[in-house]
């Protein structure tokens, strides 16, 4: 992790392919395939997020074949139940950059993996982050929102942040 305990590149590799066992036992390629999609259609096609192994899972005792078959589905140890929900619990990064959108959409298609009053507490870690993005947003605009067109960028971001934590907040309510 980073240092301020967000998740590194390789650790999203691993959120997502924890996440996606914890939801069904996946043989190898379709793991691989899987996880590739869903980084790549987040975050864009990126060589820090391809450049982990998931046989390194398996290696770690997080995952076990299901057969000694060589298309032997891989299903989640406890040992990696215990290290989702430990990703799961990871700080984020703003979601302005790839990464910090990545890390918001792996803890949120997976949430449901943790315990309800986690959920809760990690949807008010998601809702600090986009406040403190709206925070940086409006900042730039009071400094910067003289030109036009980049006024008018800046609060059709800032907009969509304020409308993500009423979101969040409404879905915070329900959980």
């Amino acid at each position: 992790m980073f240092r301020d305990h967000s998740l590194v590149p390789a650790e999203a590799i691993r959120l997502a392919a924890l996440g996606l066992l914890a939801e069904a036992p996946r043989r190898y390629a379709d793991l691989a395939a899987e996880v590739r999609f869903l980084t790549s259609r987040i975050a864009g096609p990126s060589p820090e997020l391809m450049g982990t192994s998931l046989e390194l899972l398996r290696y770690e005792g997080l995952v076990t074949s299901t057969s000694a078959a060589e298309d032997a589905e891989l299903a989640l140890t406890a040992a990696g139940r215990e290290a989702l929900t430990t990703l799961l619990s990871a700080n984020l990064r703003a979601p302005s950059t790839d990464l910090g959108k990545l890390g918001l959409a792996l803890k949120l298609r997976f949430l449901d993996q943790l315990p309800i009053a986690e959920q809760s507490r990690q949807i008010d870690l998601v809702i600090a982050a986009c406040e403190s993005e709206l925070a940086r947003l409006r900042d730039l605009r009071s400094r910067h929102g003289s030109a036009s067109l980049f006024r008018d960028w800046l609060d059709h971001d800032i907009a969509q942040a304020e409308a993500r934590i009423a979101w969040l907040r409404r879905r915070s309510e329900t959980t």
